[in-house]
């Protein structure tokens, strides 16, 4: 019997914009039923290597694959097996959220006679059903999350893509979707793929991670081993900064206003 293909693979895989490399060869595997994280600055690479992996973006050289389905060929394919949670807010305010997700589940193809359950089920699932008639514009940030990933749910996903789940929310917003996307992957099993700027959110939640910077993997394993090799008591932002030594003024003072953030947050929550 053959082994299980990798749950995501990417080998030298490049995307420019005109002369700026976003993606420069990068090599990556995330395995079956991992979280994995994927971490760097502004303007790394992360969202542009997520758009490619969900289709959005064409694969112009190198390889691209979810589940053995090469991302280039099989684009349709690849979409019934992925779920999306993008980074800007994406519900459509003028539905409610039940007309959100029905139009995910027309969108993904889900047979016409199994939508309504599946709906519901994964409106169920993300703690949204007793919301789902309400006017998406009448949501907080943390609701159009959790109707977000119920939309991504909606076709039973075997990998879930996050670009930024958590970005914008509150300390307690924040938590209750990483506790239910724990909740959800313990009970299917599902490999979840995720960019963040928050460091302690990696470091709590990612069997695995690769730190991205201009283009190229710095570094890639287990935050507890990638932490070890810095030294005692460090941490993924220590990680961090050691392997985006080069960042630019810009790039430094972003990477700090996050971490500023981050402990006015823990403050505050």
């Amino acid at each position: 019997m053959s082994a299980e293909p990798a749950a995501v693979r990417c080998e030298g895989l490049v995307y420019a914009f005109g002369d700026h490399r976003a993606v420069d060869g990068i090599d990556l595997e995330v395995h079956p039923g991992e979280m994995f994280g994927l971490l760097g600055p502004n303007g790394a690479g992360k969202t542009t290597t997520i758009r490619i992996l969900t289709t959005l973006l064409r694969v112009p050289q190198g390889v691209a694959a979810v589940l053995g389905h090469d991302v280039a060929r099989e684009r349709m394919t690849v979409r019934r097996l992925i779920g999306y949670v993008p980074q800007q807010l994406s519900a459509e305010g003028a539905l409610t959220g039940r007309e959100n997700a029905m139009l995910f589940a027309r969108l993904f193809d889900v047979p016409r006679a199994e939508r309504t359950e599946r709906v519901d089920r994964a409106l169920g699932a993300t703690g949204m059903l007793e919301h789902a008639d309400r006017m998406v514009s009448t949501y907080s940030g943390g609701m159009v999350r959790r109707l977000e990933l119920a939309q991504a749910l909606v076709n039973r996903p075997r990998v879930l893509i996050l670009d930024e789940p958590t970005i914008g929310l509150d300390p307690i917003a924040r938590a209750s979707v990483w506790d239910l996307i724990a909740e959800l992957r313990e009970q299917s099993g599902m490999t979840v793929l995720l960019t963040t700027h928050y460091m302690d959110e990696a470091e709590g939640l990612c069997d695995r991670v690769a730190l991205m910077h201009r283009g190229t993997l710095r570094a890639v394993g287990s935050p507890a081993d990638l932490s070890a090799e810095i030294g005692p008591g460090a941490t993924l932002d220590d990680v961090f900064r050691r392997h985006a030594a080069d960042l630019s003024d810009d790039e430094a003072r972003g990477l700090r206003d996050v971490r500023s953030t981050r402990r006015t947050a823990i403050r505050l929550g």
